[in-house]
């Protein structure tokens, strides 16, 4: 299975690219950068990836995050990620980012976006890995905020796909960013959002409802929920799910009381992806092999994973279905070989 998932064409929809900051690249740039870091080493770094909840993740997460200063920095992040997904069968990337966390902190945003497009469209022509952008509102700053980041982005909309919604889930409901996603809406943008990670199931109810979004990220708290289930059955809305980092953030105690396989066998549209994999310990693949090993999944099971992926993503229709036909040629060629 290692070698069959590592290879298996997939999508990866549930990225921050801010996540993956790995140790060494944080050590690096922050020397260059001369930013003060609580950590004297690399492995005192990954010493402090030990978190008891969403929150205690997202305080060092925000911290990692302040070495990133210039266009060079944002380049070399993504780049790095692109090349760790490329080895994981990843063929198409819908990466988030947070520009709220870099412009309060006088970074322009202009720095940020160039940086990161910059290493989109070499990959792309190295990798033919085709990738889109994802600007995430921080949900635990103000609506005023939100709107204030839409402005600045606006001008740069042709280097990003859609909006999204994350950060500290409890306490800031969906129904707070209303109208800066009917605005976004409005402008051609997509909409997704967190929800029903830590948040209870209404929030995916009311990112449905409100945001009006196409995909529900995270979404695992939904099967509380009976109708909510039948409702994203029915209208088959993707959830992309993340399952090293439901772990890692105590969402589940173990990967064995992942409730991702009831998920799939009650015919939602799930899909396995990396979140913060320079903090959650993994990338698409290792993600989906650790469920794998845990939940007992089938081949086909897996195999559904990584077309639902493609499925569910943004990508132009014919993309699409020279991914799709690429994974089926996979499967083919996999059977043929065995």
């Amino acid at each position: 299975m290692h070698s069959f998932i590592h290879g298996l064409p997939k999508a990866e929809l549930h990225v921050h690219i801010e996540g993956s900051l790995e140790p060494e690249l944080m050590m690096e740039l922050a020397q260059r950068n001369k930013v003060r870091l609580p950590f004297d080493s690399v492995e005192a770094i990954r010493a402090a990836y030990e978190f008891s909840d969403l929150q205690s993740f997202l305080d060092l997460y925000y911290a990692g995050m302040a070495v990133l200063r210039t266009e060079e920095d944002f380049y070399q992040l993504t780049r790095d990620y692109l090349e760790r997904s490329h080895t994981q069968g990843t063929r198409h990337a819908e990466i988030f980012f947070d520009p709220q966390a870099h412009t309060e902190r006088g970074v322009p945003f202009a720095a940020v976006v160039n940086g990161i497009h910059q290493a989109l469209d070499e990959a792309r022509a190295k990798y033919d890995l085709s990738s889109m952008l994802i600007l995430c509102f921080l949900r635990h700053l103000s609506a005023d905020s939100a709107h204030a980041v839409l402005d600045e982005a606006l001008p740069f909309k042709d280097l990003f796909v859609g909006v999204g919604l994350d950060s500290s889930e409890k306490g800031h409901p969906p129904s707070k960013f209303s109208e800066v996603f009917a605005r976004a809406r409005d402008e051609g943008l997509h909409a997704v959002a967190h929800a029903g990670e830590e948040g209870p199931p209404e929030y995916i109810s009311e990112a449905l409802d409100l945001l009006r979004v196409r995909r529900v990220d995270h979404g695992v708290r939904c099967l509380e929920d009976d109708e909510l289930v039948a409702r994203l059955v029915d209208e088959q809305i993707p959830l992309t799910v993340c399952p090293m980092s439901n772990v890692k953030l105590r969402v589940f105690d173990t990967m064995g009381d992942h409730t991702l396989a009831e998920l799939l066998d009650r015919g939602l549209c799930v899909t396995v992806n990396s979140d913060d994999p320079a903090y959650f310990g993994g990338y698409a693949a290792d993600n989906l092999l650790a469920v794998q090993r845990a939940l007992g999944l089938s081949r086909d099971q897996v195999i559904q994973l990584a077309r639902n992926s493609l499925q569910a993503s943004f990508v132009d229709e014919a993309r699409k279905l020279r991914l799709i036909s690429e994974l089926e040629a996979y499967i083919t060629e996999g059977v043929s070989g065995s």
